[in-house]
């Protein structure tokens, strides 16, 4: 794989063999980060789970505390008696049977995050096939299903990100900006890691966490001791 001359240089930094405690994990993933932009800080957790089973999945989410450096766009379905409500709360699209059709026939896909009442999953559901395979089907578990239409708004905007596993058992989540610095990039980190241990299902067997790797979005990854600082 071609590798660029910034990416070279940063890669020069980090010892691949090495698993580096999380504070130096993150220091390294900034001096390595030379894009001319801000660079998104990835985390990729690989658990001692499998995804097929249903009593092994993992998923939530969390309010980061130092949000993702990211504003997120949001979508709301709601019934029309609670669109201004939405819009108050800063819901950047809102709607219901009209947004479905939008969706369907426009192919419009400009936001981040999709939220909708429970009274609103009859329609929303027919969207499964469209919004699944995008990651944007709302769901309680995730709380973008809820009557709270305010409360999951601000946390959305305040950097609230959902975590799952993929097919192959890892967990894929953007917890900052390089510009965030090490510390805080550490506190986002460590909620995230407690998060996703506490969500351990009780039919996982041996080792849960297997490994953990940062990175900026254009830099080299960096191996996490994940046990240090939990």
């Amino acid at each position: 794989m071609f590798r660029g001359k910034n990416y070279k240089e940063g890669a020069k930094l980090i010892d691949r063999a090495t698993l580096y405690d999380p504070a130096e994990a993150f220091d390294l993933v900034c001096k390595a980060s030379k894009a001319k932009f801000d660079e998104t800080v990835e985390l990729h957790v690989k658990l001692g789970v499998d995804s097929r089973h249903a009593d092994q999945q993992v998923r939530g989410a969390i309010v980061l505390p130092n949000g993702t450096g990211k504003t997120r766009k949001v979508l709301v379905f709601c019934k029309e008696e609670r669109q201004q409500e939405a819009l108050d709360a800063g819901a950047d699209y809102v709607g219901a049977q009209d947004m479905v059709e939008r969706i369907t026939k426009e192919n419009f896909f400009d936001y981040d995050v999709v939220v909708a009442t429970p009274d609103m999953m009859g329609i929303v559901g027919r969207l499964g096939k469209v919004l699944g395979p995008k990651g944007l089907m709302p769901t309680p578990k995730a709380g973008t299903v809820t009557p709270n239409l305010a409360q999951a708004i601000n946390e959305i905007k305040a950097g609230k990100i959902e975590y799952r596993l993929d097919k192959t058992n890892i967990i894929h989540c953007p917890i900052g900006k390089v510009s965030f610095g090490k510390d805080k990039l550490v506190e986002n980190y460590t909620a995230l890691m407690n998060a996703i241990i506490k969500a351990k299902p009780a039919a996982a067997k041996g080792q849960y966490i297997k490994s953990c790797v940062t990175a900026s979005s254009m830099g080299p990854g960096v191996k996490i001791n994940a046990l240090k600082q939990l």
